[in-house]
């Protein structure tokens, strides 16, 4: 699948067939978030791949988010800090989120790719989370991911935002690209 493919379908699934997928595939899919730019090449994120119907549930409960209990497999990512925040100081903890974000887009991506469905959840009870998979203290639990194939594909892409809304040129709040002649080309 091409990638502007890949990145315009990939949506938020909550409802997922009965057909399990294989863990294999997810597996590859996790490998993907590899490649995401880290600091330092501190390479900070962990992934837990949960297949057990009981932890399922309990996972449903720390993020009060029922359909998650639906899914056959949850990957939760979870980062260690420490050596990136040895590296670079205070700063380390701001690094570590945003590569643990790159990571887990790499990984929603090929998801998507791979003909699989997941939703990102954010919410949730972050040490019933730790208890529940027991995750040591200082590792923050990112986020996690039921995984399963979709039910049915009614799936119609939301209007997103216009370019216009997000973007600014040289300076905060600057909407006008300069022309050409001024730009230094």
């Amino acid at each position: 699948m091409e990638l502007g493919r890949a990145i315009k379908n990939r949506h938020s699934v909550k409802k997922f067939k009965d057909k399990k997928p294989d863990w294999r595939d997810i597996i590859e899919c996790i490998d993907a978030a590899r490649y995401a730019p880290m600091a330092g090449s501190n390479y900070s994120l962990k992934f837990i791949l949960v297949s057990d119907k009981n932890l399922i549930e309990q996972l449903a409960d720390a993020a009060q988010q029922p359909f998650i209990a639906k899914a056959h497999y949850v990957v939760v990512a979870c980062s260690n800090p420490s050596r990136t925040v040895n590296a670079y100081g205070a700063r380390g903890e701001i690094y570590v989120r945003q590569q643990a974000g790159a990571a887990m887009q790499n990984f929603l991506l090929k998801l998507e790719e791979s003909g699989l469905s997941a939703s990102w959840i954010g919410h949730f009870v972050e040490e019933q989370v730790k208890k529940t998979l027991g995750i040591p203290e200082h590792v923050h639990v990112e986020a996690f991911f039921p995984i399963g194939y979709e039910f049915e594909k009614k799936y119609t892409r939301k209007e997103k935002i216009d370019l216009d809304n997000i973007l600014y040129f040289d300076e905060w709040e600057n909407t006008n690209m300069k022309k050409s002649k001024e730009l230094d080309v």
